[in-house]
């Protein structure tokens, strides 16, 4: 950090979302502590939740996540942070490390979008975190991006308590492609912030190879526990 950022650090201290301590100078957004207590998602515990989530309706192609989501633990305050407290540097910096991660993928990605808000729930958030997470993901992966030509256009009840057969019901004919020619042919790669069914990004997947999409992977920066 430079002389002027130290400065501004001692009058406005940057904290970590999930300890709630002072960063030092090297850390960026999440202390090291913090971030070394995140339970990593394993790749045989990525193959079984793509064998399971995914594989049986072959609409998305692939599928990875940073890590494994866990209820009062850093992961979930770190999150929570992102979503509600405008925490938007600490959202591309976690994308930035799913971005490195899904390199080692081997998928020809053409195209990023995060998963879309309702207007109405974006209006009274003041942003959708799944754009500053896709964010940091392009900004390792170079690709084209687009935040418009997906919209939500259902507005859903959370699903935090709902099974699997309900979050399905819940969030049928949510979304819809608002520009074809965008689309059409790509291979998309979807960006959310925790995957619990997968019923929110197949129902994504679905609209878009109905609407001329090549392929559609998928990534998250945490999978449910």
């Amino acid at each position: 950090m430079s002389f002027f950022s130290d400065i501004f650090d001692f009058f406005l201290p940057r904290l970590c979302p999930s300890c709630g301590n002072k960063l030092n100078s090297g850390e960026e957004s999440i202390c090291v502590d913090c971030l070394l207590q995140i339970k990593p998602a394993s790749t045989s515990r990525l193959s079984h939740d793509f064998l399971k989530m995914f594989k049986p309706k072959g609409i998305i192609s692939g599928f990875t996540s940073l890590y494994i989501f866990e209820k009062d633990k850093e992961i979930q305050k770190i999150i929570h942070a992102i979503k509600y407290q405008k925490r938007f540097r600490t959202g591309e910096l976690l994308g930035k490390l799913l971005g490195e991660k899904i390199q080692n993928e081997n998928w020809d990605i053409d195209l990023i979008i995060p998963v879309p808000l309702h207007h109405l729930k974006k209006a009274e958030r003041g942003y959708n975190q799944s754009f500053y997470i896709a964010w940091g993901v392009n900004k390792i992966l170079r690709r084209q991006f687009d935040e418009k030509s997906l919209k939500r256009i259902k507005y859903t009840e959370t699903q935090t308590a709902m099974n699997i057969v309900e979050r399905v019901e819940n969030i049928s004919g949510a979304f819809a492609v608002k520009h074809k020619n965008n689309i059409r042919g790509k291979n998309i790669l979807l960006i959310d912030d925790v995957i619990t069914t997968g019923a929110t990004v197949t129902e994504c997947a679905s609209v878009l190879i109905d609407n001329g999409a090549a392929k559609v992977y998928t990534a998250s920066l945490a999978i449910a526990d």
